[in-house]
């Protein structure tokens, strides 16, 4: 009987979709929005960069609970759906020079270990798509590690490994200035032309390891020598469309993005204003962003390279100027709204809230275990 309740319901609903005279404008959006909140829980959604541990970093926020200020927070990220948030242990690229980077990185990885142990029926720690699933299930936000700059590599191909066993999973390779590994998108010196020979050690060693490559923040000739090299799928973690922001190379560019999904890869889609068009990023708060920005993006990438190859990575507690309606962890459902609207199949939503992103981290996994696996005499 409620396999036959499904069935109708589901029909019904198709029919409504389907018939726009069939409800009022504000009805439909009404039961689009009902529907989009439930899918926000159903799916497994991730989201690949959130500046949560810089915000903490020496202050004592209870997160457990609604916060005053943030982006993110227990309340509202069961709210948004939110399942897997990967955590940014960002490295200023000023600790390039000066050092210490390495100690600010121990730091904040420590600090989410620490979230982790001290909330475990809202948090765990993730180390694999099989504990992100696994933590759905129980209930819990998977918090898997991502590194934001490579400065903390210190030169030491080691330290890849070392850091894959304190629970880095990717890393951004550069940030704001060019690093010992390659080249960064907002630095006008390009002084390795691409990738650094460490750098290009570094991409194979990443491979044999298992952890994702990460090219948001790198220059174009970086992207290209790090796809060109990586025998796995790489991800941005967040970027967004050079289309809507010409000029600007912190944006893929269309060619990148059909570049990146050839090779398997995903971008995931950022929600800061000035990623989302020239306007926000020149005017700044003279004009502001909505979900709608964020959803012609995805859509996008959709057109260019299909839908396997885009995914949500917000930069939440970093970005600063947020969209209208996208102003924290409870708002994803307004990005799936947006997409239902737009006419999207409920199993494509799924992949672009997470199930790609679990699809290229398994398959960096499976590169790293034929990498690792003895050769035949």
């Amino acid at each position: 009987m409620n396999q036959i309740h499904s069935c109708l319901t589901g029909v019904l609903l198709c029919a409504l979709l389907a018939c726009p005279w069939a409800l009022s404008g504000s009805r439909a959006d009404d039961s689009l929005r009902a529907r989009a909140a439930a899918l926000a829980q159903e799916f497994l959604l991730v989201d690949t960069h959130i500046d949560l541990p810089s915000r903490l970093d020496g202050s004592h926020e209870d997160i457990s609970v609604r916060t005053k200020g943030g982006d993110f927070d227990y309340p509202r990220a069961r709210a948004g759906g939110l399942k897997a948030a990967f955590m940014s242990i960002y490295v200023s690229a000023s600790f390039e020079e000066s050092g210490g980077g390495r100690e600010v990185a121990e730091r904040l990885i420590t600090l989410v270990e620490r979230l982790a142990a001290d909330h475990p029926a809202m948090f765990a720690l993730a180390r694999s798509p099989f504990d992100v699933r696994k933590n759905a299930a129980a209930g819990t936000i998977s918090l898997p590690l991502g590194m934001e700059n490579g400065t903390p590599l210190e030169g030491k191909l080691e330290n890849i490994r070392y850091f894959y066993d304190r629970g880095i999973r990717y890393i951004t390779l550069v940030h704001a200035k060019n690093n010992h590994l390659c080249d960064s998108s907002y630095d006008e010196e390009r002084r390795w032309r691409g990738l650094s020979p460490f750098g290009r050690s570094v991409v194979e060693e990443m491979n044999r390891v298992g952890m994702m490559i990460d090219v948001s923040h790198v220059s174009d000739s970086t992207f290209e020598q790090v796809v060109r090299l990586s025998r796995a799928p790489v991800i941005a973690s967040h970027s967004s469309c050079r289309h809507f922001t010409p000029g600007y190379e912190r944006n893929m560019s269309d060619a990148m993005i059909r570049r990146l999904a050839a090779h398997g890869g995903v971008i995931h889609i950022t929600f800061g204003s000035m990623f989302l068009g020239n306007e926000f990023r020149k005017q700044g708060g003279k004009h502001k962003a909505t979900v709608a920005d964020v959803v012609a993006h995805i859509d996008h990438v959709v057109k260019l390279a299909g839908v396997e190859h885009v995914g949500l990575g917000s930069d939440f507690d970093g970005v600063g100027e947020l969209p209208q309606g996208l102003q924290d962890v409870s708002g994803y459902p307004e990005i799936i709204f947006g997409l239902l609207k737009l006419g999207y199949a409920e199993g494509d939503i799924r992949k672009i809230c997470g199930e790609n992103t679990l699809r290229v981290w398994s398959e960096v996994e499976q590169v790293a275990r034929t990498m690792q696996a003895p050769r035949k005499q």
